[in-house]
């Protein structure tokens, strides 16, 4: 009876450890999938190898990701370049693929560098990147001073630009020329845990939930120094950002449209997919997106930016398509039908999350004059 009794014990001693390391690992899975740098690839984009670089061209391992169509960034420690298009004429092996080399704005692309493609096209600010005058200005907020970036135009609709995941306030910048010809102003901000901005008090993520606060204060900056009205442009949990600014805030009635880039409308789905780009093993993948959702103050009583399609009051445009792994575009799909005398969805394929832009940048720009004009 004493050796049952010892076994057992044993037995239950050893389960209760393993759940609490269970338990540990889940958690960590879930803080390091809430704890982005900005200006960083997100995890799960393959890793790509420099074969040989020259004067207009680059030629790069073979992928699905390497054949995308339209124009990104080459990023890597200390390096970062500009890829268009594919040259489907270049002499290359069966394992390579040849794009057009654009710009190297940052290190070199020596052989064997191993790149990763990114939205983010632009580094630096808007006049050393675009030759754009701007000002660097601070937005009070609720946790501190927001560092933004503001290029002036005539009209007094401005557009206020936010980013998303794994991005900072330099990926704005690939749509700023455009909005600059269009003679909008444009409100570029950081928000909570972005380089120079105060970090969330938790120094987590939360895809939005909290974040949106930074948003409405940079609302409140641009009426006070000359808006008249605003157009929220959020990519990823810039866009979730947007919506719910659009659902919560005092002054939302001076937002003119919503235009939402691969928008975060199942933070159940994102927080699984970051969690599993993290190489967190299967047995854990529920622990741990359930912390995550518990770390990042998402259960099941949150509503989910767009949930109710009848709260919408503004003009939304929505780009997203089919090969978003991080943000899937059913949710996008399901509110442009339930609202399509507001809701207009603008389906691109073959680009990742936030790449919409990059994808298509004349089609994308096209869809934004059409949306903006009334709006102006």
């Amino acid at each position: 009876m004493r050796t049952a009794t010892v076994t057992a014990a044993a037995v239950a001693t050893t389960l209760i450890g393993a759940g609490a390391a269970a338990v540990a690992a889940g958690r960590y899975a879930a803080d390091a999938a809430l704890r982005h740098r900005p200006g960083r690839p997100l995890p799960g984009e393959p890793r790509l190898s420099v074969h040989a670089a020259d004067a207009g061209q680059v030629e790069l391992t073979r992928s699905l990701a390497s054949l995308r169509p339209g124009t990104y960034g080459l990023d890597a420690p200390g390096v970062h370049a500009v890829v268009g298009s594919v040259l489907d004429g270049a002499a290359t092996g069966p394992d390579t693929v040849v794009r057009r080399l654009l710009a190297v704005t940052h290190g070199s692309l020596d052989i064997g560098t191993r790149v990763a493609l990114t939205p983010q096209v632009h580094l630096g600010d808007p006049r050393t990147a675009l030759g754009l005058d701007h000002a660097d200005v601070d937005v009070p907020g609720e946790l501190g001073a927001l560092p933004a970036w503001f290029v002036p135009a005539a009209r007094d609709t401005w557009v206020i630009a936010v980013h998303g995941l794994g991005a900072s306030r330099e990926h704005p910048m690939v749509v700023m020329p455009f909005l600059h010809r269009q003679q909008m102003p444009v409100l570029a901000l950081a928000y909570r845990g972005d380089l120079g901005a105060p970090a969330s008090p938790d120094g987590l993520g939360h895809l939005g939930e909290s974040e949106w606060r930074d948003v409405d204060a940079a609302i409140r900056y641009a009426l006070r120094y000359g808006a008249r009205r605003v157009v929220l442009h959020g990519w990823s949990t810039g866009a979730a950002m947007a919506l719910h600014a659009a659902e919560r805030s005092a002054l939302a009635d001076r937002i003119a449209g919503l235009v939402l880039d691969s928008p975060v409308l199942d933070w159940h789905a994102t927080l699984r997919a970051l969690v599993a780009a993290h190489r967190t093993p299967a047995a854990l993948l529920p622990l741990a997106v359930r912390a995550a959702e518990g770390r990042a103050g998402l259960r099941a009583d949150h509503r989910a930016p767009g949930a109710d399609p009848a709260a919408l009051r503004v003009p939304v445009l929505i780009f997203h398509g089919p090969d978003d792994a991080l943000a899937p575009w059913g949710p996008s799909r399901r509110l442009a039908a339930a609202r399509p005398d507001l809701v207009t969805l603008k389906t691109v394929r073959e680009a990742p999350h936030g790449a919409m832009w990059n994808a298509d940048p004349a089609g994308y720009e096209e869809a934004l004059r059409r949306f903006l004009t009334p709006l102006m």
